[in-house]
């Protein structure tokens, strides 16, 4: 092949023939690859016939982009590639695959002088095309080579910023897009708990929910999955005439990324409770029959009757507070991440990048920007003086949200779990004195005192024998 290339794309699925589009409209034209190719007669992006031509085509150093399943077929790709590269040469994975996958590529190319970004993408085939939020981490002697043209195709926030940034070294950027799609795990459920509130327990139909949340679309919450919940509780069932989302079954799936953020968290001991809640209420969802089953043994929610008005307006302010505490938590859970695999993550710049283009972009990542601007070191998004404010004047609705929902036997545990995060975040005594007492009264664990230093152990036992 005589044409050179800007950059080349593995794999040509939805995803990456959407990137392929976008990088051609910003003047890096690239060349695709695909095992078993099944291309729309519109696609008008060149495609290699084989792995080496695709190589042969491009100019050093060559950057190949690889949009394949996370896991095994990585690895294929890469051990098919390694042959015709050479030092300095750029692999790029845009796939959700796991941070730990990541570490091990840079270092196992890092031996031959190859370079290797794990690079979380979000906003879905549309994103793909017309602007994704990119989150790319790795070996940062690529950074150079692939800042233009990711700076280029990415989507822009309003002060015309790119939805792109470095986020550090080894797995970094992988980790910070599955802690994207953890705090969206988070987003979602507290958005179903409101309407599952507003819906079952007040009664509220589903065209009257939909201006409730196109109108809180138009203020503080104004947020991409706010947009589209107020679109989708319009939507008739063209089969049966009904609302589409009473059709639908109310089964929950998920594909790990939350479940991941869980468990990386317990790991790095980041306290997240409202995205394990998430991944909970999922894995409660899934007990369809078995909740069949209960509802008739166990009784059902009973129906709200007080002021259906001012419970619309606590609702909206405790969606507000939860979403605040969830993001701080995702925020912390980074920042101790960084610290523990030695990543350099700058948390300030990580809000930034998820301001368009990505499933969680919110007019609230704007305010978060601020408040690590004004201090970079921030240990929780609570301490920043906006959001102390914002959560302190929103707690009296966030409260009797949490409690007329306990009252009628709605389940919020996202939003209840938010809370009680808050609740113990600011609580300067905590009763892990007694856990502690305990601890050492069965297990002889020792214990720390508030008067001296060192551990202690009591003979609990001795004690009560006089």
């Amino acid at each position: 092949m005589d044409t050179k290339y800007a950059l080349g794309i593995i794999g040509l699925g939805v995803m990456g023939r959407s990137l392929a589009l976008n990088f051609t409209r910003h003047g890096y034209p690239p060349i695709g690859f695909d095992l078993n190719p099944h291309l729309p007669d519109d696609f008008k992006v060149a495609v290699a016939a084989t792995v080496p031509d695709l190589v042969a085509a491009l100019t050093p150093p060559r950057i190949l982009f690889l949009m394949v399943p996370a896991g095994a077929p990585v690895d294929s790709v890469i051990a098919s590639l390694k042959p015709h590269l050479q030092k300095g040469d750029v692999i790029i994975d845009g796939g959700n695959s796991y941070f730990v996958d990541t570490e091990r590529r840079v270092k196992d190319l890092a031996k031959d002088g190859i370079y290797f970004i794990g690079m979380g993408v979000s906003g879905g085939e549309s994103g793909a095309l017309w602007g994704p939020s990119l989150m790319p981490g790795g070996s940062p002697e690529a950074w150079p080579h692939v800042k233009a043209m990711f700076e280029a195709i990415s989507a822009k926030a309003e002060d015309g910023d790119p939805c792109v940034g470095w986020m550090g070294s080894g797995g970094a950027g992988h980790y910070v897009k599955m802690v994207h799609n953890g705090i969206e795990y988070g987003d979602m459920q507290l958005i179903a708990e409101v309407y599952d509130l507003l819906h079952r327990g007040a009664g509220f139909s589903n065209a009257e929910l939909a201006g409730i949340f196109a109108d809180w679309n138009t203020q503080e919450l104004r947020s991409y999955l706010i947009e589209i919940t107020s679109k989708i509780l319009t939507r008739k069932d063209p089969d049966t005439g009904k609302e589409l989302v009473d059709v639908i079954l109310d089964e929950a799936a998920q594909k790990g990324t939350g479940k991941w953020t869980s468990q990386t968290a317990l790991d790095t001991g980041a306290p997240i409770p409202t995205i394990n809640a998430a991944v909970e209420s999922r894995l409660l969802s899934a007990l369809k029959e078995e909740r069949v089953v209960a509802a008739k043994a166990l009784g059902h929610a009973s129906h709200f009757t007080g002021d259906k008005k001012a419970l619309v307006a606590a609702a909206g302010q405790a969606l507000y507070a939860s979403k605040i505490t969830s993001y701080a938590q995702g925020l912390s859970l980074l920042r101790m991440a960084s610290q523990e695999y030695q990543w350099n993550i700058d948390v300030s710049q990580i809000a930034p990048v998820w301001r368009a283009g990505c499933i969680i972009r919110a007019s609230l990542l704007s305010d978060i920007t601020n408040a690590y601007r004004r201090d970079p070191a921030l240990p929780n998004l609570l301490l920043d003086k906006a959001f102390t404010e914002a959560t302190l004047s929103r707690q009296a609705g966030w409260r009797h949200v949490v409690q007329t929902a306990v009252g009628l036997g709605i389940p919020m545990l996202a939003t209840s779990s938010s809370l009680a995060y808050f609740d113990a975040y600011r609580s300067e005594i905590l009763p892990a004195n007694l856990t502690q007492a305990q601890r050492d009264y069965f297990g002889a664990h020792t214990y720390r005192r508030i008067d001296k230093e060192g551990a202690f152990h009591t003979d609990w036992e001795e004690l009560h024998t006089h």
